[in-house]
């Protein structure tokens, strides 16, 4: 007799189907992270009016204890903020003063409700016709007193210490060499003299 080893469509069909479920299991963890949703202003914005507040909106709740939003300026100063008001999933700051016309980027680090840290930045602008300009970066005004501070004391040092080195090592070498040579040569000829007197004293 023969057996027949072909599988049957029930008996495949579910294999698939298994096959199928265990490919999807791990992306469940991983869609349940939290991600920014929605900001106020927009990222990229060009604002004509400057923003008295920022709200970040996540897919999920945050936690009041981990949410830290920060704004900062072009010039990479913190902009002073009041303290982020969490409220279900959307955390907001509220900005001290009017911010005047530049580019700024908020910063944020905020814990979601599956204990996931989430961590970003973007960047919007405050173009006001009737704003202010913000204040020019002070690295400018720091860089030429800078130089001359440093400029005249490397110079100023370096030429006496050389100017001693070179005019004190020449000179008191060569005057001892020079009395020194000349001191022998009056012995040698002394010595001389005193021989050939003996011998003719002698003969």
């Amino acid at each position: 007799m023969r057996t027949n080893t072909r599988p049957r469509p029930a008996g495949f069909l579910a294999a698939v189907l298994a096959a199928a479920a265990l490919l999807l299991v791990p992306a469940s963890p991983a869609a349940a992270h939290n991600s920014l949703k929605t900001t106020t202003p927009a990222k990229n914005a060009e604002l004509d009016t400057a923003p008295t507040e920022i709200t970040l909106e996540f897919l999920q709740r945050l936690d009041p204890a981990f949410t830290t939003i920060v704004l900062s300026d072009a010039a990479e100063q913190k902009v002073p903020t009041g303290e982020p008001v969490v409220t279900g999933a959307k955390g907001t700051i509220s900005i001290d003063g009017t911010l005047p016309n530049g580019t700024y980027t908020v910063a944020y680090r905020v814990v979601s409700a599956d204990g996931h840290p989430v961590q970003g930045s973007y960047a919007f602008a405050v173009a006001d016709p009737a704003g202010t300009e913000a204040p020019a970066p002070t690295p400018a005004e720091s860089s030429p007193t800078a130089e001359p501070a440093t400029a005249p004391t490397e110079p100023g040092s370096a030429s006496p210490v050389a100017a001693t080195d070179n005019d004190g090592g020449g000179g008191g070498l060569g005057a001892p060499a020079v009395m020194g040579g000349g001191i022998l040569v009056l012995l040698v000829a002394g010595g001389l003299v005193l021989l050939l007197r003996r011998r003719r004293s002698t003969t």
